[in-house]
């Protein structure tokens, strides 16, 4: 991958301030992430050994809760700003091509809204700490990820309830 179309990070993100749970506001399709899912949220904590949990829960269009509990760990030199997260068992995570890049391009201020990707453009995340976000913050978000060449073509706009997942 050319590392010139790779996109931009924040410089640094206070990882204690991003823990907690974020709501998933849109998201560019996945195999994993069927696109009857709603309410999906992720959690983030920090392990003993200084990794991230990562707990994912969704609930599926027949009203199944769907939950994955994933492990991340900052690339080091990244402010942590990048993160490799597998949800692979303990004794497959030393496997090669089990880790994803999670790659925070944008967080505001008060850390209520982040925008996250994958370097290869194919992945993308809107999260916010609450349900809904207001339209203009989200079109703000967006047009971010158009800038850093994403294609939201096919963007999913997650249904949210307000209710835990």
């Amino acid at each position: 991958m050319n590392t010139a179309s790779e996109p931009a990070t924040e410089p640094f993100i206070e990882l204690d301030r991003y823990l907690g749970t974020w709501y998933e506001i849109a998201r560019l399709p996945m195999r994993h992430e069927p696109e009857d899912y709603r309410d999906i949220t992720a959690h983030y904590s920090l392990n003993p050994e200084g990794t991230v949990r990562v707990a994912n829960r969704a609930v599926d269009g027949r009203g199944q809760l769907h939950e994955s509990i994933g492990e991340a760990t900052v690339v080091e030199g990244s402010g942590n700003a990048k993160l490799e997260v597998s949800f692979m068992p303990d004794g497959l995570k030393w496997v090669p091509f089990t880790k994803g890049d999670y790659w925070i391009l944008r967080v505001d201020e008060d850390y209520r809204t982040a925008l996250v990707g994958s370097p290869d453009h194919k992945y993308l995340w809107l999260l916010s700490r609450l349900p809904i976000l207001p339209e203009v913050r989200r079109d703000s978000f967006l047009s971010t990820a158009r800038v850093q060449g994403y294609d939201l073509g096919e963007l999913i706009h997650t249904p949210q309830s307000g209710g835990p997942a």
